[in-house]
């Protein structure tokens, strides 16, 4: 059914639950496993410590690609647990087409998404989920 599912992490429950979704699916249809998350700007604040201390930022970046690293770790060792070998990746730029050149890049056919409960401070991230459904160059799968 699908030979390349591509399947969006952060830190949040609800890419949790995408990514068993994601599992599940590619070990049904024996399809390959991308992980991929977006690193983010770093923080407005970073421009106080500098004053501070002039490496702060990239140190800020660093954590950052810490943090997304294990991450990844983290879903490719319980993609494994079911038999399934995930790939990780970490991507720059505007979230929005920063996936999608990557699900181009990797000829995905399926983008699986945790969705989010719709609040004033989650609600930046239904446009992005909106923006992903609209221009995604393949079918998207949104679990709750």
């Amino acid at each position: 059914m699908f030979s390349k599912i591509v399947v969006a992490l952060n830190d949040l429950p609800e890419s949790q639950r995408a990514l068993r979704a994601a599992i599940e699916l590619a070990r049904a249809s024996n399809a390959e496993l991308a992980t991929v998350s977006i690193l983010g700007d770093i923080p407005a604040y970073t421009s106080f410590a500098i004053v501070i201390d002039s490496n702060a930022p990239n140190a800020m970046r660093e954590d950052q690609r810490r943090a997304h690293g294990e991450l990844h770790e983290k879903a490719s060792r319980l993609a494994q647990e079911y038999g399934v070998c995930a790939k990780g990746s970490i991507v720059e730029g505007r979230e929005v087409q920063a996936v999608i050149h990557f699900l181009n890049d990797e000829r995905a056919d399926l983008l699986v998404i945790g969705l989010h409960q719709h609040d004033f401070y989650l609600s930046r991230l239904w446009n992005s989920v909106y923006d992903l459904a609209q221009e995604a160059p393949c079918s998207v799968l949104g679990v709750h």
